[in-house]
């Protein structure tokens, strides 16, 4: 699974290399000019795998991840430098003489604006940080790499990409108006940019509205905590009632194993009933766990999927009174070490009484499975468990010249066994017990018969001395906050966590009224997600805040930081929309797509406002209303070069990664879909509604 997961991934980040240097190629129509990006880029990488290492950071799903999604970005600033020196070159002949103050003078113009654009990108991910649990673990190694590559490529633009920039850029640099990608791009742009600032306030009053429409989506999407990632093997954790004997819980296994394998897919079957002597496993015989490795899927029946797979089998093995479950190994495993329930959705029932937890359980079992997307639903009994009590009359053993002492253990080594000595074999050890042979301890019924030798020499039977009944109690109890536990294991099916969740909910209010001192705790994976809900929702603000201080220590003015501020609703409008037509369900993986979407759909603002401040400049203190509208076309203009081409690497590096295949692009798939289709709708915002919002804010030089 490791090696799947890391090959998957590294041919992504191959790929993604690929992608990024041939848009590099196409926008700048200069080989020599290209490789100062493509160089630059595997050395940042370089740094952030040095710093990894340096901390111990393995290489994994995550941490890798992080490149992965930072490689569009970290281009960007090499991209933007080159393309500016280029802007420089076709008004200044390039020279030996001249060559060194024209890359000085292009990469101060952008530099600082640049610097922080990166930074920003960089402190963007602190929310990530603060994540705690099960989702901090899984995605801290994710934040890390990626502060590192971005800071790497921050440092690297202000320091080795200007050098670089000195000794490739040479030769014969195609002019900007005659290259085919460009030519067709303004052709494109400039009517409409023309129109739009003809008409500007009425663009952003139509992008106000297309603002709170896009939003609609965000009702249509589910919830949950992480995708389920496909380990490539499964865990069969079915649940039968309490009470269950030995013998038949080996026959359930035996059964199940046998039809589990009648799967073509299916490569071995292992299953285990009860618990092993150890405290670390405390499994009732009415949790059966069966592990299925399957073949490697390209020797799997055409058109199968994991899906369809655990539907097959969920059909095929159907017994009665056997509650089953299909999950992932190590997954479900960490959930049981977390909070203890094995299936998506849990609830613990809390109070005094196990015998009334026991009546809530069944009444949630029967009020749940009529619920939409319910696969499965059962509650543990908690008090169906059976005894057998030895009650010794202490009359009768007196007479006998018994005391308590002598009966007690008379029965702990006729039933339970003594150990009498060690076999010694080797390194191995193993005891030697005696006991009476089974068919005398079978039943009540056999146990009265046990014959007992008293100190006089009598012989009695142990029903003589001992009354022996079976009684009702608990088959082991839980406990949690100084609390009886009781809890309801619950699988779904075809729907989201969330959506599943609040319906769930709504239905036990309505149709379970909760005796005093008794109480119901939502549990499973919707416990780590509204945990990590909890965590963003006052974190997520004060990364705002940081990220606006940054522009502001950039811009000094208030009113340039609110317009790339307002670039973030539109950029999530496109990451939602992509979002809903892919079928994705908000989650944490989600989450930190929309954060790194924050930072690079700030960037791209801030390289088109600094170019329009660099036009609007050169007009000096008056101007007319033409005159300033002619130079936020023209600076729109000769700049939408640079805005798509970091656009585009970041649109374009990212989809190797939003529609691969494999072991782990269940996660990062989510990850880049955010980002994907956030940055689609901002470069529409920073490229049509930026300038006009500029001109109108540079109509009135007070506001």
């Amino acid at each position: 699974l490791i090696e799947r997961s890391i090959d998957n991934l590294t041919h992504k980040i191959l790929a993604e290399f690929a992608v990024v240097a041939l848009i590099c190629v196409a926008f700048l129509f200069h080989v020599r000019s290209s490789l100062v990006a493509i160089i630059s880029l595997p050395i940042g990488v370089l740094v952030a795998f040095i710093v990894m290492h340096m901390q111990g950071i393995n290489a994994n799903i995550m941490s890798l991840g992080g490149i992965a999604i930072a490689i569009g970005a970290m281009i960007d600033g090499a991209i933007v430098l080159v393309e500016n020196m280029h802007k420089h070159i076709e008004k200044t002949p390039l020279t030996d003489q001249n060559r060194w103050q024209v890359v000085s003078k292009s990469a101060c113009e952008v530099g600082p604006a640049l610097f922080f654009s990166l930074l920003i990108i960089t402190v963007s991910f602190v929310p990530v940080f603060t994540l705690e649990a099960q989702e901090g673990r899984m995605f801290s190694p994710l934040a890390y790499t990626k502060t590192y590559a971005m800071a790497a490529a921050a440092i690297l633009a202000i320091t080795l990409v200007p050098v670089l920039m000195g000794y490739f850029v040479r030769g014969k640099i195609v002019p900007e108006h005659k290259n085919p990608i460009n030519r067709f791009l303004i052709a494109g742009y400039r009517p409409l940019l023309t129109k739009v600032l003809q008409f500007p306030k009425t663009t952003i009053a139509c992008s106000i509205v297309i603002l709170v429409i896009g939003f609609w989506p965000v009702s249509q999407i589910g919830s949950e905590f992480i995708p389920p990632l496909d380990e490539g093997d499964l865990m069969y954790m079915p649940t039968t009632y309490a009470a269950v004997s030995i013998g038949e819980a080996r026959d359930i296994l035996q059964q199940t194993n046998k039809l589990i394998k009648t799967i073509p897919e299916v490569h071995t079957v292992f299953g285990k009933v009860g618990r092993a002597d150890t405290a670390t496993d405390p499994a009732p015989l009415t949790m059966i766990e069966t592990f299925i490795q399957m073949k490697p899927k390209n020797q799997w029946r055409e058109g199968m999927t994991s899906e369809s797979l655990i539907v097959e089998l969920n059909q095929t093995v159907n017994f009665p009174g056997l509650t089953n479950a299909w999950v992932m190994p190590i997954k479900t495993r960490i959930d049981m070490l977390a909070t203890g329930i094995k299936t998506p959705v849990g609830i613990k029932i809390g109070g005094p009484d196990l015998n009334v937890i026991q009546d809530i359980g069944q009444r949630l079992e029967k009020v749940l499975s009529n619920v939409q997307g319910t696969a499965s639903v059962y509650a543990e009994r908690v008090s169906g468990g059976r005894y057998i009590t030895i009650d010794i009359n202490r009359l009768n053993a007196a007479r006998y010249g018994l005391n308590i002492d002598d009966v007690q253990a008379f029965i702990a080594s006729a039933v339970g066994g003594m150990n009498l000595t060690t076999s010694v074999e080797g390194l191995e050890r193993y005891p030697v017990q005696v006991r009476f042979p089974q068919s005398y301890r079978d039943s009540p019924e056999q146990l009265r018969r046990l014959p007992f030798v008293t100190p006089s020499g009598a012989h009695i039977a142990l029903g003589e001395i001992a009354d022996i009944t079976i009684v009702d109690g608990p088959p082991g109890i839980k406990s949690e906050n100084a609390r009886p536990n009781g809890w309801v294991y619950i699988d779904i099916d075809n729907i989201d966590i969330g959506h599943y969740v609040n319906t769930a909910m709504q239905v036990v209010s309505d149709n379970i009224d909760l005796p005093t001192g008794y109480s119901l705790t939502w549990s499973g994976q919707y416990e780590y997600m509204e945990r990590a809900k909890a965590k963003l929702t006052y974190v997520i603000p004060f990364t705002l805040a940081i990220i606006i201080v940054l522009l502001y220590a950039s811009f000094r003015r208030f009113a340039q930081v609110a317009m790339i501020i307002g670039t973030l609703p539109f950029a999530l409008i496109g990451g939602i929309w992509l979002l809903y037509l892919e079928g994705f369900n908000f989650s944490v993986a989600v989450g930190v797509g929309f954060i790194a979407l924050a930072g690079v759909a700030v960037e791209i603002g801030i390289i088109m406002l600094t170019y329009l401040d660099s036009k609007f400049t050169e007009l000096g203190h008056k101007f007319t209303c033409d005159q300033l509208r002619q130079a936020v076309l023209t600076g729109s203009e000769l700049r939408i070069r640079p805005v798509m081409m970091t656009s585009t690497s970041i649109i374009f590096g990212l989809l190797p990664v939003m529609y691969g295949t494999g072991t782990g692009s269940e996660v990062m798939s989510r990850i880049a879909a955010p980002m994907v289709g956030g940055m689609v709708s901002a470069l529409i915002l920073t490229l049509i509604v930026l300038p006009a919002v500029y001109f109108l804010w540079r109509k009135r030089p007070k506001l």
